[in-house]
């Protein structure tokens, strides 16, 4: 570890990096020889001194340590797990403090397949959407740029999702699913229940 410290060094100041961004590095500063970048990660993933993201994807230990208790981060990395994609659901909803429970989980939509996935930097799911739906979402940016969801769109996909697509839904079922879930749409901001009142009119009124 010795000759790559160099770019070690380099590393430890990214939210994220793969292998290839090892090779760019490696071009510039030097230290590994281009067979030995596969060795220099999986020796760094033995010591701990990164963490896989997912498969291909990682974060120097230290930078994940002194970031790892903002949230933005947390959700700019379920940005870069899978993409597209956008924070939603009950995670956007507990941003937005419209709900009173931790949620450990960070869920998110995507028009992909559905996955999960379990890392040493969290839990992340994805649940599948259609096209036509994947919008509703913004970009917040910051020391860490990410996708999520406005509140009206996060409370309409987790109602979306927890009503198998609204089968069976009427909209005078509304309230009753609001209440059951405990979501606190009296804190919403008015304009923002409009527009959701608008999705569900939309959605529940489509011929």
């Amino acid at each position: 570890m010795k000759r790559s410290s160099n770019i070690f060094e380099q590393l430890k100041s990214l939210p994220y990096f793969d292998k290839e961004a090892v090779l760019q590095l490696n071009t510039r500063v030097g230290g590994l020889t281009p067979s030995s970048v596969n060795t220099f990660i999986a020796r760094a993933l033995k010591h701990r001194e990164i963490l896989a993201i997912k498969r291909g994807l990682y974060v120097a230990t230290t930078f994940y340590d002194s970031h790892k208790n903002d949230s933005s981060y947390s959700f700019f990395l379920a940005n870069i797990v899978r993409r597209p994609s956008y924070v939603s659901s009950w995670t956007a909803l507990q941003h937005y403090n419209l709900v009173t429970e931790g949620i450990r989980t960070i869920t998110s939509v995507t028009p992909k397949t559905t996955r999960s996935y379990d890392t040493r930097v969290g839990t992340f799911t994805y649940a599948s959407i259609s096209g036509t739906l994947f919008d509703g979402f913004v970009l917040k940016k910051g020391t860490f740029d990410f996708f999520i969801a406005t509140p009206a769109k996060a409370l309409f996909d987790l109602l979306y999702f927890k009503t198998k697509r609204f089968r069976y839904v009427a909209p005078k079922d509304i309230p009753g699913l609001l209440e059951e879930l405990r979501i606190d749409f009296d804190e919403m901001d008015s304009q923002e229940q409009k527009k959701f009142r608008a999705l569900i009119s939309r959605y529940l009124h489509r011929g």
